[in-house]
């Protein structure tokens, strides 16, 4: 009997290696035949038809498999210079794979047994090796370029234009934005670029509020506290807030308000949010406690006697839709305020029942005079049925409440009497509003009628004050003026960021201003007296819906300012590999994409930017000394789906505003929305997908800009990648030359030199840093810089309780 002689080892590598690129080159060409059904490039296809002739070729072992793969790497590397040009996190996922499996064709277990004389496999190997090297040399070329930045330098370092903001102490931040003006700028100079690579922890507090078994999902903590005097106040996700010392962190007093639930827990809540309390003094406002009158005109008495029994208070809006004064020196509540020291602000007035968490404040109200302003959250895409956008400006001393301002039916800010409702489901204000004090002006981020998606059925009203910002003459709720900066919103394009308020020089002298960030990427700027434009904005052709019984405006308002993104192209598909990009290219040709403000479709529409936008609740910074706004602008793309009401099935339900499917009760289509992401969680767009940057507001121009962050905490692997992520959370600047930034899904707070955007420090932390930062000065004479680390549910950051507190070392 006769005996079989064995396959060396060698050959048996050559036929595993010949199959994995059979199988490879498999994959590659069904992906790629898919794609170009689509429409999209026959790259995918030729790649894998080559790959499929490589792996046969090494099976009959012929040398020509070296040269083939040779012409085809060179290839694959022009193509992708054509697409993406010299962009290191670009080229690499389309050559990566390609890379490898050239150098593994090299290797001499593989090489030497594709049964060609020595001088022929040597000639194979050369041009393979050229390939290789070739590709290599594209590679290290693109690292030394910088595709996405813009480098520059600002060189003054101030002028003499006055500041809008109210006046306080310096070492104070007595409000969101430090001021009613919301420019999150402090006058502090301590810190500065020359020492700011010194900060290290100088305490931290852990408040033990941390998210449970009954929570929702998103629960955040996105406060920013207040510091005044040597006392912080911060808030939690729970609507607890505790008084610290403002030097050394220690506890000094804690309220919490036993929030309740109707259904005795929170998890069916769309979220739970406190990112502020606020701060009033009696002192400050002794010459306006009479600015409005009550029925009877007897405010000013009313106001007399309860300051003095609580003259310095904290307001704060709980989850459970209660607005509580606590006495801001002792924790206990203000009895004299409403109810005991309570206001319910779901009143019959509101028309109605409301799903528990469906109405309640996020955002801390607003002080001014002796009023206190508050709106209120609604669940989105819920129903066509939300409780009222109603903003209610109450007596700040005894609670009362003064006017209200609804959307719905705006010119009517009487009080309403028993037995009148106001207008269900009209356009909200989530947000933070601001406050010209001198010219009694209160300027409202609004946002949308529900349901986001589709907007057949709205009121006139809706149309003209919905994703815009009204002002509101303090005294008595009127509006002075509105401007819309989303015309029948059918993305969730609310303005999210307190509207900042600043005096600009121009060509024309120095003008009182608001600028409005915005999520679709526009800083809008007006005169905040009038609402004229002081930068052009203009109106741009946008795509029409093809959804019966809706519409879309044919043009949208652009600013001069801006940072929308590019339009998205299937270029700008991404992945690890060439074959995750291949699934993301898919996804996008599969997808309705006709650029900024695609209409929603039952195909499925890219929301580019996307649902947390270019700028969201965290705003923007500006220096009234310099002149300039310092930013951090997102770009992550989502897509929806409507899906028509007969065809709405259970499972799936919603779990966080910006994922799941949300049921629009009362309209005919329900949501289907996500993140563009590849099914392995990684972003379908090429990043980088976060920035810092600073505006000239003189000129209007980018001065500097950088991608930020790192994929550290949020990749497979902990390793930090330099990608810029998106933030959540907005900038603090300083007078002394430094800037802060927290909101990353990587745990860092980091300084920048406002001057060119340099990294200075960073400080690691340990969850994640949702919020927006503050600076204040301590008892001992140090500046500080503070943040909550508590992270963010919907964004998958880890959560925390933590408060830090950094500063330079003790001299």
């Amino acid at each position: 009997m006769g005996t079989t002689a064995p396959v060396p080892k060698s050959r048996t590598a050559l036929r595993i290696s010949a199959a994995l690129f059979i199988l490879i080159g498999l994959f590659t060409a069904i992906g790629g035949i898919k794609l170009v059904s689509l429409g999209g490039s026959p790259y995918y296809l030729i790649a894998g038809v080559v790959v499929i002739v490589t792996g046969a070729l090494m099976l009959a072992a012929r040398r020509s498999a070296l040269f083939l793969f040779a012409v085809f790497l060179l290839a694959s590397t022009v193509w992708a210079l054509v697409e993406v040009k010299l962009d290191w996190w670009q080229l690499l996922p389309r050559l990566d794979v390609w890379f490898i499996m050239g150098l593994w064709l090299l290797l001499p277990f593989v090489r030497n047994r594709l049964g060609a004389p020595d001088d022929e496999k040597r000639n194979g190997g050369v041009a393979l090796g050229g390939a290789l090297i070739v590709s290599a040399a594209v590679g290290v070329v693109s690292l030394f370029t910088n595709p996405h930045g813009v480098t520059g330098q600002l060189e003054r370092t101030g002028t003499s234009v006055a500041t809008a903001a109210p006046k306080q102490a310096d070492g104070d931040w007595q409000a969101f934005g430090r001021s009613p003006s919301g420019q999150r700028y402090s006058p502090l100079t301590q810190i500065t670029p020359a020492n700011a690579g010194k900060l290290e922890l100088a305490w931290s507090f852990r408040t033990g509020d941390v998210a449970g078994p009954n929570d929702p999902s998103e629960t955040t903590y996105e406060n920013t506290p207040l510091k005044i005097d040597n006392t912080l106040y911060v808030c939690t996700p729970h609507s607890r807030v505790i008084a610290l010392d403002a030097t050394t962190g220690k506890q000094l007093w804690d309220f919490d308000p036993q929030i309740q639930s109707p259904t005795g827990t929170f998890k069916n809540w769309e979220h739970m949010t406190c990112r502020g309390v606020s701060y009033y003094d009696a002192a400050a406002y002794a010459q306006s406690a009479a600015a409005v009158s009550a029925p009877g005109g007897n405010a000013a008495v009313k106001a007399s006697t309860t300051d003095q029994q609580c003259p310095r208070r904290i307001y704060l809006p709980t989850a459970d839709a209660r607005l509580i004064a606590i006495n801001a020196d002792t924790g206990k509540v203000c009895e004299g305020f409403g109810d005991k020291g309570t206001v319910n602000l779901l009143t019959k007035n509101l028309d109605g029942t409301v799903m528990p968490g469906g109405y309640y404040s996020t955002s801390p109200p607003a002080i001014t005079r002796n009023l206190v302003i508050i709106g209120g959250h609604v669940t989105d895409n819920y129903s066509t049925t939300e409780p009222s956008g109603v903003v209610r400006a109450f007596d700040v001393s005894d609670g009362h409440l003064v006017w209200n301002w609804d959307s719905g039916n705006p010119d009517a800010t009487e009080p309403l009497k028993p037995g009148q409702h106001y207008v269900r489901n009209s356009p909200n204000m989530w947000s933070v509003m601001s406050v010209d004090e001198k010219n009694g002006l209160v300027y409202l981020p609004l946002g949308n009628q529900m349901p986001d998606q589709w907007g057949g059925n709205r009121t006139p009203a809706s149309e003209k004050f919905s994703a815009g910002v009204v002002a509101l003459h303090v005294e008595n709720g009127k509006v002075a003026w509105n401007y819309q900066f989303t015309h029948h919103d059918l993305w969730d394009m609310d303005v999210g960021g307190q509207p900042t308020l600043m005096d600009i020089k121009t060509a024309d002298g120095v003008k009182p201003a608001l600028l409005a960030s915005t999520k679709q990427g526009s800083i809008y700027v007006l005169n905040r007296l009038t609402g004229e434009p002081l930068v052009p904005i203009a109106e741009v052709p946008r795509p029409a819906t093809t959804i019966p019984d809706d519409h879309t405006s044919p043009t949208q308002p652009l600013s001069a300012i801006n940072f929308m993104p590019e339009p998205l192209t299937e270029a700008s598909m991404w992945g690890t590999t060439p074959f995750d990009m291949l699934w993301c290219r898919i996804k996008f040709k599969s997808l309705r994409y006709e650029g900024p403000f695609t209409p929603p479709s039952e195909q499925g529409s890219i929301v580019y930017p996307g649902n947390f936008g270019v700028f969201d609740w965290g705003g923007i910074s500006v220096d009234p000394v310099r002149q300039i706004a310092l930013v951090n602008p997102d770009a992550m793309a989502f897509y929806d789906t409507l899906i028509p009401r007969e065809k709405v099935g259970s499972g799936n339900e919603s779990t966080s505003e910006t994922a799941g499917i949300h049921p629009n009760t009362g309209a005919p289509y329900a949501v289907a929305m996500s993140p563009l992401l590849a099914p392995w969680g990684i972003p379908c767009q090429a990043p980088p997908w976060g920035y810092v940057a600073a505006v000239d507001l003189t000129t209007n121009q980018v001065i500097w800009k950088h991608k930020n962050g790192t994929v550290r905490d949020s990749a497979p692997l902990p390793i930090p990648l330099p990608l810029g992520v998106p933030s959540l959370g907005g900038m603090v600047s300083t007078a002394g030359g430094v800037t802060f930034l927290g909101g990353t899904l990587d745990y860092y707070l980091r300084a920048y030199d406002v001057s060119n955007g340099k990294q200075l420090w960073e400080g690691r932390l340990p969850a994640g840093g949702q919020a927006n930062p503050m600076t204040y000065m301590g008892a001992d004479g140090r500046q500080y810089v503070l943040i909550v680390a508590g992270g963010h549910g919907s964004l998958g950051t880890k959560q925390g309780d933590y408060v830090m507190s950094y500063a330079l070392p003790k001299q």
